[in-house]
């Protein structure tokens, strides 16, 4: 399948089957992360794996919809602001972007995997920081489940915005 493909078949799974996950395909999906591109090449991320049933109800308490508990593993996503490249002009620090490009790797790597994937912001950062003992320096930005779909998993009609929507050329 080449790249369009790919990023076509990708989508929000919000229904997993309980099936585990296969150590290799976990570590190629993070061999995929670890292969992204950062500001000035700096890495700043961190990530955990939660697929332990014990890590899995900590991990439920910090964003309680049904069909997260389902998932057979998660990726939370870390930002270590101690690593990341600041903008002299500004300051701006480039950890969000950074494991923003980080986490999409790993959802396109999943789904070449077979694998479904979901990105899940809205979740209480400082329990999950609390339950996990994530130091403050790194900072929970995104968690990801991870899992095959289920047969009750359903790709969302998709409308997207028009190309002349989107671009302007100067």
């Amino acid at each position: 399948m080449n790249f369009k493909e790919l990023v076509q078949k990708r989508y929000s799974v919000r229904s997993y089957a309980s099936q585990r996950i296969e150590p290799e395909k976990v570590a190629y999906i993070i061999e995929c992360a670890r292969q992204a591109p950062s500001a000035v090449n700096y890495q700043p991320w961190k990530f955990f794996i939660v697929r332990s049933e014990e890590g899995r109800q900590k991990l439920g308490k910090c964003y309680q919809r049904e069909w997260f508990h389902k998932a057979p593993l998660y990726i939370i996503c870390c930002a270590d602001h101690q690593l990341s490249w600041k903008r002299k002009e500004d300051a701006k620090d480039y950890a969000d972007i950074d494991i923003a490009i980080a986490a999409e790797h790993i959802c396109l790597a999943a789904t070449e995997q077979g694998l479904g994937t979901c990105w899940v912001c809205n979740f209480d950062v400082l329990l999950c920081r609390r339950l996990f003992n994530i130091p403050a320096n790194i900072e929970p930005i995104v968690i990801i489940p991870i899992g095959y779909p289920s047969q009750n998993a359903v790709r969302p009609e998709r409308k997207r915005r028009t190309y002349e929507d989107l671009v302007e050329e100067l």
